[in-house]
């Protein structure tokens, strides 16, 4: 089975435990397509273990790998399903692809993969490896754990042209609802599934324009927090770099934690998505739901059940795809 743990916390009450048992149940009940929690029980026992070792590894000289392979983890579920082809290397990829550019934590996975060949050749996926870390990097960022089912196989193909399938940072709600709905994910499973950017950050270029000429308006967004406006055009000034990057959970980018809502509620959101959950009514709710103490521990748990689902999108077990021996290629 594969490792869990709740989180320790300095006050742990018999809400939060029974909240930590029902993460455990959900997780072990939730089944998809052919995975199973302890998939590798037998064949490849130490699994876990050592990609959870190998993030821990490189998370100890880059705090900012653990929102990155969370990142990669969602956009590779996005686009063909979970099957790891957001790693495959060559000309017109996935990789290759606008959304994906900015992608990091490749050498993670591959550390993972060389580490897992040596120990059961020709066992784990590299689906799976990505799956295991998205889970590692939201504990050692202070989220609480949950059952990562195992058992997928490698995809054979990768295009760039499927990347569309990734929300935009511009997107209306309705038009994020039914990318999600498409992956069998509901609306709560958007808004918890986009509060895991309560970790990392993104660049100025995906948002600078709500500061100074939002919508051709030659002004800024006006859902964004009158007092919170100088502080992002200070960070990205008008005409300035690109690439620069800023948190998107200001105060918190490195804390697994709730405040994102909260930012989202006082008009702080980085991206105009992102803020859209708190000014559309049919997401606004839910946001809710998760501000406050009460929230977190709600959040903690329902973030673990969407993940869980989204894992389990469009998997490939049993002789469907492959067990690559390099996760960016596909074998000959």
């Amino acid at each position: 089975m594969e490792r869990y743990t709740c989180s320790s916390s300095s006050q742990i009450t018999p809400i939060i435990i029974l909240m930590c048992v029902f993460v455990v149940m959900s997780a072990t009940l939730v089944h998809g397509q052919g995975t199973r929690v302890g998939f590798y029980a037998t064949t490849c026992p130490r699994a876990a273990s050592i990609v959870s070792s190998t993030v821990a590894k490189h998370f100890r000289s880059n705090r900012a790998i653990a929102p990155a392979l969370l990142r990669m983890h969602f956009h590779d579920c996005f686009v063909r399903g979970c099957d790891a082809s957001v790693l495959i290397d060559g000309s017109n990829t996935e990789k290759t692809a606008p959304p994906n550019l900015g992608l990091r934590g490749y050498e993670v996975i591959d550390d993972a993969k060389t580490q897992l060949e040596a120990a059961c050749p020709g066992i784990v996926s590299c689906a799976d490896i990505l799956a295991l870390a998205a889970r590692d990097s939201v504990v050692l960022t202070g989220g609480r754990s949950w059952l990562v089912p195992t058992g997928r196989r490698d995809g054979r193909v990768s295009l760039a042209s499927e990347t569309t399938d990734l929300p935009g940072f511009t997107e209306s709600i309705d038009s994020q609802k039914q990318k999600f709905s498409a992956k069998g994910l509901n609306t709560q499973d958007l808004v918890v599934l986009v509060g895991g950017q309560t970790i990392g950050t993104t660049a100025c270029q995906f948002f600078s324009y709500r500061l100074y000429n939002f919508n051709g308006t030659a002004s800024s967004d006006p859902s964004i927090n009158a007092s919170f406006l100088p502080q992002l055009q200070a960070l990205c000034p008008q005409n300035g770099d690109g690439t620069k990057r800023v948190p998107f959970d200001t105060g918190s980018e490195n804390r697994f934690d709730a405040s994102f809502f909260a930012n989202l509620r006082n008009g702080r959101g980085i991206l105009e998505s992102d803020q859209k959950l708190w000014t559309d009514a049919s997401t606004r709710a839910i946001v809710q739901r998760f501000l406050g103490i009460t929230g977190l521990a709600a959040f903690n748990v329902e973030f673990g059940r969407s993940m869980v689902k989204m894992s389990n999108t469009g998997v490939k077990t049993g002789t469907d795809g492959e067990i690559r021996k390099i996760c960016s290629a596909i074998n000959s």
